[in-house]
């Protein structure tokens, strides 16, 4: 048999297709690569059989195909509900979160039917990480951690499970939390704005126009969760100020990146955020049917072609219907005609 634990590009192109382990990886891969999400514009590559997609998710999943172990994969993630509510029914999860939990153990369920170790989905909350930047409350944060927890054990999901910064940094504040993490794994604001600046240039690399792609996508992101009913800065103090917190969003992120690789080296990686061919990352939508939105900045929306995801007052101004929960919780909408 051939040593798969790191094949380089040059090896993956010269396997032998029949190779069983490649077959079965690439089988798995593509259940992923079918949600997967990519820029607006951007032309879809062949899929596993992509050699700059599969050069990199692949060996990690032969690896864990030749030991017969489950494919393990970490998606940052679930950080907590915006502040905006005029995007979301409230700061606990809600139908929205259960959809997309039951979309991924949906999914790993459908490799499970071909491959009995299964895949299983490790979901690192990064809430905790910039919770103090982009002005959720801690309270906040650690409410909807349980919840998102409850939701997973009440379903009895087996291939989902979640980590968050509260369980690798114990017994100490969570600003001292951020503080450590950040002296280990960031790095200089001045680095990632050069990388930012190179990503609009003709020139520029793959992984630098991801940077500058996520900072616009963050400052938009931010810009919007801070026009809540009630604020009184301006339009244009309020966009300055998101550009400036999208810089330490992402800083933060990116060591949270660090560490979950860190810990987690034999996993693939996962991201919410459209991934271009070739990427580190997955981008992977997070429902069957959805545009660019999180459960966490928008709501569920019931419709005749099921559900999807809107903002809360794109809901209200399609004349939707509230429906509330067993609990008596705003839960989702409904447009019924």
């Amino acid at each position: 048999m051939y040593n798969i634990e790191n094949y380089s590009d040059l090896e993956l192109r010269n396997l032998p297709v029949s190779d069983p382990f490649v077959e079965l990886a690439k089988k798995i891969l593509s259940e992923f690569m079918n949600f997967r999400r990519v820029p607006k514009s951007y032309d879809l590559c062949s899929g596993a059989d992509c050699m700059d997609c599969s050069s990199i998710h692949l060996p990690k999943i032969i690896s864990a195909v030749k030991r017969n172990e489950p494919v393990i994969f970490v998606l940052p993630a679930f950080p907590g509900k915006s502040p905006n509510n005029r995007k979301v029914l409230g700061s606990l999860p809600d139908h929205a979160e259960r959809l997309s939990l039951k979309f991924l153990e949906e999914l790993c369920n459908r490799v499970k039917k071909f491959y009995v170790s299964g895949v299983k989905i490790i979901i690192c909350s990064d809430g905790r990480v910039f919770s103090d930047v982009v002005g959720i409350k801690e309270a906040d944060i650690t409410a909807y951690q349980i919840e998102l927890d409850r939701i997973i054990e009440e379903n009895s999901y087996r291939n989902i499970s979640t980590f968050n910064l509260d369980d690798f940094y114990k017994n100490i504040s969570f600003e001292e939390m951020r503080t450590i993490l950040m002296e280990h794994y960031g790095s200089s604001l001045e680095t990632l704005k050069q990388r930012i600046l190179n990503g609009a240039k003709p020139s520029a690399s793959l992984d630098e126009q991801e940077a500058n792609r996520m900072y616009k996508g963050m400052t938009r992101f931010l810009f919007e969760d801070s026009m809540y009913p009630g604020q009184e800065k301006s339009r244009t103090a309020v966009q300055k100020e998101a550009r400036i917190k999208a810089y330490e969003v992402i800083r933060r992120s990116n060591a949270w990146s660090k560490l979950i690789e860190e810990l987690f080296p034999e996993a693939v990686r996962l991201s919410i955020h459209p991934q271009t061919c070739g990427s580190k990352k997955l981008g992977i939508r997070l429902i069957n049917k959805e545009a660019w939105i999180t459960p966490w900045h928008g709501v569920a929306v019931k419709t005749s072609e099921g559900y999807e995801l809107l903002k809360r007052s794109e809901a209200e101004d399609l004349g939707a219907e509230l429906i509330y929960s067993l609990k008596g919780r705003p839960d989702y909408y409904v447009i019924k005609h």
